[in-house]
Formats: structure tokens, sequence, C-alpha cells
């Protein structure tokens, strides 16, 4: 541990602690699909910073796409533009944001805009009298670019995942250590059942520490939720059984308290911090790492809660995550009373 955590955490926070923007999927709306927007989104897409993921139809689709999470941004080219251009010396084009991540969503736009004054110098020195391109920005589920509608999904993730997997790491642990863990064998409760109520009063707890946080957001941070709060606390219930599950499974592995904290600590709030996306983007990040994101439950979690909670989607958004929980909760729940030893000896 001494060696090997500084080693890891250098190489972690090398690669992904990084505010660049790399290869950020957008969308593109060419309502004009003439020589100078296509000369545009040839510039756009050959920098290193943008992937036109997807090509829209119609600017309903704009929203659709921000739903289905598959972009972060969407450049809106009206008709008629390069007639604009060489006709009024002048036109207008729009760039949409994700702004429920107010820091990706600057930055995005910034670069867009870079881009773009950069295509326009380019035109200007090749046409008298110069021509001009105007750029709307729209920020969409955060207007105000508030950092709370980012951090609250983050803290919940984050509380969470450190106080139920901490607490019920150690709870069959110390019930070895103090030696009542014999009382509980010879008692006719089956295994199922004692880890059960270990669970229990932490899973109690986790809920109010959800209703806590999800107070102060609205009423002390004016952050509203703007979807269904019933859905918002059943996938609260969900993830907390998924760190409940982690933490008896830690609690089943280790022979004591210190070593099931510090696997606890350590082991559960570095890839929280790192592995979520609300303080780092995961797409910056190296291939590897991106896949082993997808091994740390806080950050299905906080994608559930920033689309319910802030953006304001049903349940059809967040399937996916829902589903990827309920299967790393079966799996931790089942190994945890596979490794249950109902002999000490």
């Amino acid at each position: 541990m001494l060696f090997g955590m500084p080693i890891v955490q250098i190489v972690l926070f090398g690669f992904a602690l990084t505010n660049e923007i790399k290869n950020a999927r957008i969308a593109v709306l060419d309502l004009s699909k003439d020589a100078a927007s296509q000369e545009l989104l040839t510039k756009i897409e050959a920098s290193r910073y943008f992937e036109i993921e997807r090509s829209l139809t119609s600017y309903a689709d704009i929203e659709t796409a921000f739903r289905q999470g598959v972009v972060k941004a969407a450049i809106v080219i009206p008709a008629n533009f390069a007639s604009d251009l060489s006709h009024q010396n002048k036109a207008q084009l729009q760039i949409v944001a994700d702004a429920s991540d107010p820091n990706t969503a600057s930055t995005l736009t910034n670069y867009l805009s870079v881009i773009v004054a950069d295509y326009n110098q380019s035109m200007i020195d090749n046409a008298k009298p110069p021509l001009q391109i105007k750029t709307e920005i729209r920020m969409l589920y955060n207007p105000q670019l508030k950092g709370a509608p980012n951090f609250v999904p983050g803290v919940m993730a984050l509380v969470l995942m450190l106080i139920c997997v901490l607490m019920t790491s150690i709870s069959i642990v110390r019930e070895k250590e103090l030696g009542t863990m014999e009382i509980l064998l010879v008692s006719p409760f089956k295994p199922f059942m004692v880890i059960v109520a270990k669970a229990v009063p932490y899973f109690v707890l986790s809920l109010v520490n959800v209703t806590t946080i999800l107070l102060l957001s609205v009423f002390l941070l004016d952050v509203p939720i703007k979807g269904s709060i019933v859905l918002l606390f059943a996938e609260s219930m969900l993830f907390i059984l998924t760190a409940l599950s982690l933490g008896l499974l830690i609690s089943t592995r280790t022979d004591s308290q210190q070593t099931a904290m510090l696997i606890s600590l350590m082991g559960m709030m570095l890839p929280t911090v790192l592995f979520t996306g609300y303080m780092f983007p995961i797409e910056n990040m190296p291939v590897a790492l991106q896949w082993i994101s997808n091994a740390v439950p806080a950050r299905w979690y906080y994608s559930i809660v920033k689309n319910v909670m802030i953006k304001g989607l049903g349940f059809g958004a967040v399937w996916k995550q829902t589903a990827v929980l309920a299967g790393m909760t079966l799996v931790f729940m089942l190994v945890a009373l596979k490794n249950f030893k109902t002999r000490l000896a």
C-alpha cells in the first residue's frame, strides 16, 4: 500500500485529471447544405476536439439527441447560409449545448466559437467587403451555468457510496472481533437474514441522507427537481442497495475493521471521484480508463440523477443505467452470501 498506492494515484491523476475536451460528440442540423456550410463542418470535424456523431433533419431532433445522451452539443446552420454571406456579408448559426454540466458546456461552446471565428477570419481575408458570421449560443437545462446542478448529483453519489460501503464493510467484521459472531452462527437465523439485518439500518440512514441532500438542493441551492421524485427515490434506493451489497462483500472477505475500512475508503473514494464524470469528463480519458469506469457503480447513479433531476427525463432515459446497477447488486449480494463463513475456524 505504501509504494503501490502513490504510483496508482500518479498514473490515474496524470491521465484523468484534465479540463481539456477531446473527441466530444456533437450533432449537426445543416439546413443550408451548401459549400460554405460543408466547409465549416469539415473544419470542425478536422479538429481533435469534436466528432460529428449525428446529422439531424429537424430542430426537434436536437432535444431527442440530448435526451438520449449521445451528444454534448449541437450546431444549427440555417437555410441560405452561403447566400446570406454572399449577399448580406453576414450569416448566423446557433450552438446548443447541454449545460447540465456547465464546465463542459462552456468549454465546448468556446471551442466551437473559436473554430467559427477562425473560419470567419479566413473568409474575411479572401472577401471584399468582409463577411461576418454571428454565433448564437443556447444552453439547455442550465442557462445560468450554475455549478450546483452538476455538483448535487456528484455529491449524492459520493456520499451514498462512502457511507453505505464503509459502514456495512465493518459491520460483520466487528462481530468477528467482538466475539459475538459465534452467537449469530448458532442462532436459527440463516446467513441471508444476518446479512440483511446488517444492511437495513444503513439503508434507512442512507434514505435520510438522500432526503436531506434533496431538500438542501431545492431550498438552499435553488436546484429544482425537474423529473419524477418517485423515480428519483426509487433509483436512489437501488443505488443504496448496490453500495450496501458491495460493503457486505468487503465485510465477508476481510478479517479486521482496519482492513475493511482501508479498502472501503481508498478503494471507493478515488474511483468515485475520478470515474463518475462530475469532476472530469470520462470521454477525455484513455479508452482503458473509460472501460474501468464502467465498473464503478457511482458513475451510473450520477448519470441517473442528472437525467432525472436536472434534465427532467423519465425511466426510458435511464433504463440502461438501472439495469447495470440491478445487475451489480445481484452479483455483489450473491458473492457476499457465498463468502459468508458459517464457521469461524
